[in-house]
């Protein structure tokens, strides 16, 4: 398997061409200028590095350090190979269901100005929304569980908040058996799609008017304060139609997680969507999805470039992958463990359980080991020797060094 190429141009490069100007423009969050400045240094000297040297033919290289930050294009690599291999562990054989929840539009300058409210509610609300028809004896009856993650962008980057929800087909019943949905069908849906879009819109207008009654929201610059204008965009909001959004099964757990590895650590925009980085703009590719997701070339002044990229930095700490239910830290040893018994799945069969520890120094192992036996230049096996560089004392190297012998450690 060829690696894949590298891309021609990087969000650290707008960020290090259109940063000045941007910050410039004040009223940056403290958070955000944290993110740019971490993956402006990404993989540079400023972060340190390691030094790859062939004592056959001397040939030297340099591989300098990651942000690690978990809004970089260029990170992240090893934290989804590690929560894809531990959710390998936990799937069930059975169907798994595909559940998108939206926010509409109108909520967008809220979320601006109360991003961690706001998305809280979300999860809490798609949450409530399963948990409601998972309970209807004429659904499932019983308990179910759901894996969510938070994506804010839209392919334009623009703010576009949902929560994908991958839901186990079933759930646990009180006695502990496993509960089969009772009315979806090979090609249906886990629950009724217009009757959850009902409930997940009551659910999070109740939360979000009565936290905005008691003064507790920061007020966008725009939102209509005075009456009749809130009353009437209130009321406009229960009227409104909510997207949520629901997808044929899976067709099994290995589709499971090739989903998961594509959607858990997604990051608004990756490097290999930028097309060309000007003086001025910021070139990138993008789905149309009104025009059957025909890629098109969005092109954005580099300034509005990074003011869109950072509505999509969450606040410090907050937790954009959730676990609930049966899928839950707290439930799901017990839970996982009736499942499989219920299912007569057979503990033998599944694979062993591995601390993250053991996963990581394997994958490590996997990742690095041609680059740590073989030289790129000469072929040689096992002459690669390493010595550490500093934060900011990395210089790149020339493409042939003196004899290793020669370096200085």
């Amino acid at each position: 398997m060829n690696p894949p190429k590298r891309p021609f141009h990087e969000v650290a490069e707008a960020i290090k061409r259109f940063g000045p100007a941007f910050r410039a423009r004040g009223n940056v969050p403290v958070h955000h200028l944290r993110t740019l400045s971490a993956l402006e240094r990404c993989r540079t000297a400023a972060l340190g590095g390691h030094l790859d040297a062939c004592t056959a033919c001397g040939v030297v290289s340099i591989s300098y350090n990651s942000c690690r930050n978990r809004h970089c294009p260029k990170c992240g690599g090893l934290e989804r190979e590690l929560w894809i291999q531990a959710r390998c562990q936990e799937l069930l054989p059975i169907r798994y269901y595909h559940v998108v929840f939206t926010l509409p539009a109108q909520f967008n300058d809220w979320c601006m100005h109360n991003d961690a409210f706001c998305y809280d509610l979300l999860f809490k609300a798609a949450w409530h929304t399963l948990r409601t028809f998972a309970k209807d004896n004429r659904l499932l009856g019983a308990k179910t569980g759901a894996t969510m993650v938070l994506h804010t962008w839209g392919q334009n980057l623009s703010l576009h908040p949902h929560v994908h929800c991958i839901v186990p087909g079933g759930g646990l019943t009180a006695q502990g058996r496993w509960q089969q949905p009772k009315k979806a069908g090979k090609r249906g849906f886990l629950f009724p799609v217009r009757a959850m879009s009902q409930v997940f819109k009551a659910f999070y207008l109740k939360h979000f008017m009565a936290v905005w009654n008691k003064g507790l929201l920061t007020i966008p610059p725009d939102a209509p304060t005075g009456y009749p204008e809130a009353a009437r965009w209130r009321q406009a909001r229960w009227s409104q139609d909510w997207v949520v959004y629901a997808k044929a099964p899976f067709n099994g757990p290995q589709t499971v997680i090739e989903y998961l590895g594509r959607y858990t650590h997604k990051v608004a925009i990756s490097n290999h969507r930028l097309v060309d980085i000007t003086p001025q703009q910021v070139i990138f590719r993008y789905k149309d999805y009104r025009r059957e997701a025909k890629v098109g070339l969005m092109v954005l002044d580099g300034v509005e470039f990074l003011r869109r990229f950072c509505l999509h930095i969450l606040p410090p700490g907050f937790r954009r992958l959730r676990h609930y239910g049966i899928l839950a830290n707290f439930h799901k040893a017990h839970a996982l463990q009736a499942a499989r018994s219920s299912l007569g799945v057979s503990e033998e069969l599944m694979p062993p359980k591995l601390d993250k520890a053991t996963l990581k120094a394997g994958l490590l192992a996997r990742w690095f080991d041609h680059r740590t036996t073989f030289c790129p230049h000469c072929g040689a096996h096992n002459t690669i020797v390493r010595m550490l560089l500093a934060p900011n004392s990395a210089r790149a190297p020339p493409i042939r060094s003196a004899p290793v012998s020669n370096i200085t450690h």
